[in-house]
């Protein structure tokens, strides 16, 4: 039976010796069986889901079974990491289940950032309750109660320990820069994004973890945690998606292909294919929505959530009465070609 994934990592440990996070440059889907016995002879692995450290010795030979499997990105990685004198950790996982450790956590997200996995193709059941919140800082990343410390430390060494944020998820960039991206503010895309080529986030979007974009997209305003954007689809300055986190519930939000939320509108149920939200209408699940035909006649109303995934639709509210309206899309949006070239 194939494995899940693995992945050798760099990892940074508190003053405990706790594993707090894990670099992983060049996981592995769905290693042969061949590679995992290989690697199970020099680490001791035996079945299951498991995170093991490991000595520089034992990483100068995974390089050897990493080139041997047809691995050699990893194989490269695990010669570089023999010389070194951080902690390495080797991360099996045999099935995806829900993360069990810190290191098995961080994996997951970075697969995800990789493009190796899917949002909501991945368990990542449990993972906020699982991280350690870190101060991120520019000399690496700080378990908080030992922050003062370290400041403390800095200033008399004559240095100043520069935070950049206190959380449990990093900014991506400090892991993975997909190809064929713009991030104009790192700092708003969490390690966990999925973010597709030829995407641009501008400064004030954002893109939460298990988030993101499949291909093509303008991001000025905010995907949260559990949401998917198709190829084609604009996110609109101030913009909002309503996530899995908290306000969304368990159902899934996303947005199908070539469509736009419109500047500060909000959208709260699973948008079609080719559909528009014009400016500042914000729409929820449960919003009342006045059906037109196309001569502009009511034809029905109904809840916002009836037409989830329903295709070609534009959502407008009426200037006159304040009602919700929705009516056939004659057009999808067109993006602008110089606008999304990251080339």
């Amino acid at each position: 039976m194939a494995h899940f994934a693995l992945a050798l990592g760099i990892a940074t440990k508190n003053t405990n010796g706790k594993i707090i996070e894990a670099y992983f440059p060049t996981p592995v889907m769905t290693p042969s069986d061949a590679l995992i016995k290989s690697l199970a002879g020099i680490t001791g692995y035996a079945e299951g889901n498991q995170s093991v450290e490991i000595s520089a010795g034992q990483a100068k030979a995974l390089s050897d079974v990493f080139s041997a499997n047809d691995q050699p990105e990893s194989a490269a990685f695990s010669a570089k990491a023999s010389e070194s004198t951080q902690p390495l950790v080797l991360v099996i996982l045999a099935t995806d289940e829900k993360p069990q450790s810190v290191a098995e956590g961080f994996l997951k997200l970075q697969l995800i950032s990789h493009r190796m996995a899917q949002p909501h193709g991945i368990v990542l059941d449990g993972i906020f309750g699982l991280l350690h919140n870190i101060a991120w800082t520019n000399e690496g990343p700080i378990d908080l109660p030992e922050l003062a410390d370290r400041q403390t430390e800095a200033r008399l060494a004559g240095r100043t320990l520069t935070v950049d944020c206190v959380d449990k998820f990093p900014k991506m960039v400090d892991y993975i820069v997909p190809t064929g991206v713009r991030i104009a503010d790192t700092s708003r895309v969490r390690l966990g994004a999925h973010v597709g080529e030829g995407t641009t986030v501008m400064h004030e979007g954002f893109i939460n973890f298990n988030a993101g974009t499949t291909g093509v997209s303008m991001v000025e305003g905010r995907i949260s945690a559990g949401v998917m954007v198709g190829n084609g689809s604009d996110i609109g300055g101030g913009a909002s998606i309503m996530g899995t986190l908290s306000g969304g519930g368990k159902v899934v939000v996303s947005i199908g292909e070539n469509s736009l939320l419109g500047a500060n509108a909000g959208l709260g149920f699973p948008l079609g294919d080719r559909c528009t939200i014009e400016s500042g209408l914000y729409v929820t699940a449960g919003t009342k929505v006045r059906m037109l035909d196309k001569d502009g006649n009511e034809v029905e109303i109904i809840k916002a959530r009836d037409l989830a995934g329903v295709p070609d639709l534009l959502f407008r509210r009426n200037s006159s009465t304040g009602q919700v309206e929705c009516l056939a899309n004659k057009s999808a949006i067109e993006l602008n070609d110089q606008l999304h070239s990251n080339n």
